[in-house]
């Protein structure tokens, strides 16, 4: 009796040694994956001109914080998706066309800054770049090369194809071919089937259609919600090390951003920059869910800038066009994930943002971090011996752990 009586003690010991190690992932409150989504051109009013359009703006529904971010470059008071892509990328105010390069002449001849994105490789964590824009474009340009000029895309496709970045994925760039790709060690992919048939460890270079950002697509073409998921997938999976993530919605601005006839505001450019809005946003929300269930992700939205000087005109009753362009106005900060970041409804400026992320997640390098020029980030070599395994691992890992350790202790106790 006091033999059973032993085991049952011994046994609910164990339970008890389990449910700590299994949940305590649960519990540790650690963030190890940031998704920092990027709505070109998209004021706070894009949101609500969406929602006059009769489209659910998930953005606008209580976030754990929000706040707004002051946008300019180095040499202008209205910025360009480059300079404002460098900003938001490296923590510095470059000049307008110019992407992840210092303004100053004498200094970037032999210094660089390090994006969010080369940090992260640094750190050992896989990355990736989905945008609704060709792959050269400024956005997720800025966020993966350094050049002086954002129409030198010969030069940016060089670049990225010479990254360690893990996944890129944008509208069909002509000066990435298949062949091209491929010889650079990425797996092209341009139709949906190719994307879902990806499998993690594979590093791939999406070329699809230019109707990326329409909320109705042609057959075979991803959504960039879909876009978000599948990269989320990939960078998860196998992955103790955590993931960084940039993903563009770049057609608020390319829609919003435009004229017919001389005319600033019209029904087409109403309801199409209302799309784009919505196709950002459902892939917010597919961001979103991921983070609430995996419990170690942050998201962080914001703009590059307003485009359009979008406004509310009480003499019509409606959101209203009073330019065809970009502006200087204040853009919208949105987290899930965190609430400690700054103060709800705090300004800043753009170039702060980099830090808030590398706060987030306990890096000690502050932006701007300055790199020898043509530096390519790369992962930290493995170790040549074999390293205890990290304590934390899957359910099932931690499952089958517990059951061999019981096992094995059971046969010693009857052993005795």
């Amino acid at each position: 009796m006091k033999r059973t009586a032993k085991l049952l003690s011994l046994l609910l010991c164990l339970c008890c040694l389990l449910s700590s190690a299994v949940f305590a992932d649960a519990a540790d409150g650690r963030i190890r994956n940031v998704i920092f989504m990027i709505g070109d051109g998209m004021g706070y009013n894009h949101l609500k001109l969406a929602e006059e359009q009769g489209y659910e703006i998930f953005m606008d529904d209580a976030p754990d914080l929000q706040g707004w971010s002051r946008t300019r470059s180095a040499n202008k008071n209205v910025t360009d998706s480059a300079a404002g892509a460098t900003a938001l990328a490296c923590g510095v105010r470059t000049n307008n066309r110019m992407l992840a390069v210092f303004p100053d002449e004498a200094q970037r001849e032999t210094v660089q800054p390090r994006s969010l994105t080369e940090n992260a490789v640094l750190h050992g964590m896989k990355t990736g770049i989905v945008t609704t824009d060709l792959t050269t474009g400024a956005t997720p340009s800025g966020f993966s090369v350094h050049t002086l000029d954002r129409g030198d895309t010969e030069s940016i496709v060089a670049q990225q194809l010479k990254s360690n970045i893990d996944l890129i994925w944008g509208s069909d760039e002509s000066l990435a071919p298949q062949e091209t790709v491929e010889d650079a060690g990425f797996r092209y992919v341009a139709t949906q089937k190719a994307l879902a048939a990806l499998t993690p460890g594979t590093r791939s270079y999406g070329q699809f259609t230019h109707s990326l950002w329409k909320l109705s697509l042609s057959e075979n073409t991803p959504s960039l919600a879909e876009m978000t998921a599948k990269a989320v997938s990939l960078l998860t999976t196998n992955n103790k090390k955590g993931f960084f993530l940039m993903v563009e919605g770049a057609h608020i601005d390319k829609n919003a951003d435009d004229s017919k006839d001389g005319l600033k505001d019209y029904p087409e450019k109403v309801e199409n920059t209302s799309v784009a809005v919505k196709t950002f946003d459902n892939a917010v929300r597919a961001a979103v869910d991921f983070a609430e269930k995996d419990g170690h992700t942050l998201v962080l939205i914001t703009a590059d800038h307003e485009t359009g000087d979008l406004r509310f005109e009480e003499e019509n009753g409606r959101m209203t066009f009073h330019s065809a362009s970009h502006t200087a106005a204040n853009v919208p900060v949105f987290v899930y994930g965190a609430s400690d970041l700054f103060e709800d409804g705090a300004e800043m400026d753009n170039r702060d943002i980099p830090n808030l992320v590398a706060k987030t997640l306990g890096w000690t390098e502050r932006f701007p971090v300055e790199d020898p020029v043509g530096t390519i980030a790369a992962p930290p070599a493995e170790p040549e011996t074999p390293v205890k395994p990290e304590t934390s691992g899957s359910f099932v890992e931690k499952l089958r752990d517990f059951f061999l350790r019981l096992w094995q202790w059971i046969i010693d106790f009857f052993s005795r």
